[in-house]
């Protein structure tokens, strides 16, 4: 999952239009959220007025269909309900699923291979007809279509009939898997257990959508809405998307969603300097504006810290997200752990915090899994090298690997500048190793060379920076896509950069996916983070921490570990 912004879930950078972070509990701007339920601007939120939200990145393929977005998305949350959401609420609190047009999570079968969903009464879209679970289910047929390609593939590989199902256009009858008894509740039927099921159903394919009136690729320019908002403007393809009210949206259906203002005015296509620059100066209707993917970089945050008004501004958001030192075990001298456990133990990273932007940017990490509670964080630290490097002891290990006048490697990584898989953390790295006896060469890939070689098992670099976000908050899909045997991918993107295929782990992941208790499985997930971590198939570098202003009208700043960033469902300007 990605940047925060938009990045695909395989892709490693994180959720689309939600964006990321991880660590501790997030806060409204610097901790500043009153007992009045307020952030920012003194005062309770009311209804009514503008928000303006300012955004690099265009909201792309407004279809819910072909959104890859985690517990309902940002923007789209606004216009798309699902089955299930994310909890609105700061910090771990807003890390947990809640229902959304169901009546609870779901109700699973003895082995978790069949899930029951009951809608709410009363739910209704923009034009006043009544929500059914056949537009459910057809709103999920929808995105197997090749031409609204672009969401999730979870649904694709866990019902039963997904791989083969070519969508609604092509195949009239629908998926068998997805029954509908009645226009209140729908039944799932999974190809193997999956106690996370409830997580799944957060993404936008769960959205309803009313067959009579589908546009097909059209329909992202007016998706008829089951939120709080309703499209009334989509210029070039989300450059420019304004909402107003759906009057047939009620409150008493919803719980999460507090929808203060009239209307939502997002812009886009701006540079991020532009943005800070706006949101800090707050005139006119940049005073109630927000960006939901822009963060502050080390030189703005350091001139924002200085102000202390500016201070009070500044939300703080982690979100579920890893960055990396990825090793491929076929590649000499890669295939000797203890060429891995040397350069784990050499590795510096109070300089790679530096590099990545300074400690109120990174948060130093040791454990592949985020230090979060719902993954199931269990800290562990098999190699420790301190702050700064363990030279002594990697050297140590060298030599018993018969490097003992010391070692050159190629180091790859990208040249974009992200402060995660970049030139800054490359060099850093490079002088720490040097002082174990590792001559480093750096070998920097444009943006799109550089996904396609590191994902690819056949042209995977021995030795190389990535990153992984989570599509929820849970250890599954953490895990499993990055040391799941059976997910090794040899003609596609591969992101089993180690190629681990241990049966005892493969087994693990197969009993942990039938727990239906999140709790309970998020134990296990943290067990299996370290148990992995002994074979050093990766280095955790760090967690990122995302800042970010907002204008000085901006109220009820909320941000959940979930999404990492200000949840624009409950702002209020004024």
């Amino acid at each position: 999952m990605r940047q925060p912004s938009v990045i695909s879930r395989r892709v490693a950078a994180a959720a689309v239009g939600l964006v990321l972070a991880a660590g501790a509990a997030a806060c409204g701007p610097e901790d500043s959220k009153g007992s009045d339920g307020s952030s920012g601007a003194e005062g309770k939120p009311q209804k009514g007025g503008t928000l303006t939200v300012l955004n690099s990145n265009p909201q792309e393929d407004f279809d819910p269909a072909r959104l890859y977005t985690s517990g309902g998305g940002n923007v789209p949350s606004l216009v798309f309900r699902t089955l299930t959401t994310r909890n609105r609420e700061d910090g771990a609190a807003g890390a947990k699923v809640v229902p959304d047009l169901a009546t609870d999570l779901g109700t699973p079968s003895k082995d978790a291979t069949v899930w029951t969903y009951t809608l709410k009464d009363g739910l209704k879209y923009e034009d006043g007809t009544a929500i059914t679970s056949a537009d459910i289910k057809y709103g999920i047929e929808r995105s197997f279509a090749a031409e609204l390609s672009g969401g999730a593939p979870y649904l694709r590989d866990w019902l039963i009939g997904g791989a083969d199902y070519q969508g609604p256009y092509k195949d009239k009858k629908g998926l068998a898997s997805i029954e509908v008894p009645d226009a209140k509740t729908i039944v799932f039927h999974l190809n193997k257990p999956e106690g996370e099921f409830p997580y799944l159903a957060t993404q936008t394919q769960t959205t309803p959508v009313p067959r009579a009136k589908d546009t097909g690729t059209k329909y992202e320019e007016h998706p008829v809405s089951s939120g709080p908002y309703k499209v009334v403007t989509n210029e070039n393809d989300g450059e420019r998307l304004v909402l107003e009210r759906n009057p047939h949206w009620s409150a008493t259906t919803d719980e999460e969603r507090k929808a203060y203002p009239d209307r939502i005015d997002v812009r886009s296509g701006l540079d991020s300097a532009v943005i800070n620059q706006r949101l800090s100066a707050s005139q006119g209707a940049d005073a109630a504006a927000v960006t939901t993917d822009t963060n502050l970089g080390p030189a703005e945050l350091a001139k924002v810290t200085g102000d202390k008004k500016l201070a009070t501004r500044v939300g703080t958001g982690h979100f579920g997200y890893t960055n990396y030192i990825a090793f491929n075990p076929k590649v000499k001298p890669f295939d000797d752990p203890k060429v891995r456990q040397a350069i784990s133990y050499a590795v510096d990273r109070s300089s790679v915090i530096n590099a990545a932007g300074g400690s109120s940017l990174a948060e130093a990490a040791t454990t592949y899994l985020p230090n979060q509670k719902s993954f199931g964080y269990t800290p562990y630290d098999h190699f420790p090298a301190g702050k700064t490097g363990n030279a002594e002891e990697a050297r140590k290990l060298l030599k018993e690997a018969g490097y003992a006048k010391g070692l050159t490697v190629t180091l790859t990584h990208s040249n974009d500048k992200d402060f995660e898989t970049s030139p800054e953390i490359a060099t850093a790295l490079q002088a720490a190793l040097k002082k174990a006896g590792i001559t480093v060469n750096l070998q920097g890939l444009e943006s799109n060379d550089y996904s396609d070689t590191t994902h690819s098992a056949a042209k995977e670099p021995g030795f190389f920076l990535a990153h992984w976000g989570a599509d929820w908050p849970s250890g599954g899909p953490f895990l499993a896509p990055i040391f799941d045997g059976r997910q090794i991918v040899k003609d596609g993107a591969n992101f089993n950069s180690g190629f681990l295929n241990d049966p005892a782990v493969n087994k693990e992941i197969d009993e942990i996916n039938k727990l239906t208790d999140l709790s309970a499985a998020a134990t296990r997930w943290g067990a299996l983070d370290k148990k992995i971590g002994e074979q050093a198939l990766t280095v955790p570098l760090f967690h990122p921490v995302y800042k970010r202003l907002v204008g000085q009208d901006i109220k009820n700043v909320v941000i959940s570990d979930w999404t990492g960033v200000l949840d624009i469902s409950q702002v209020s300007v004024k």
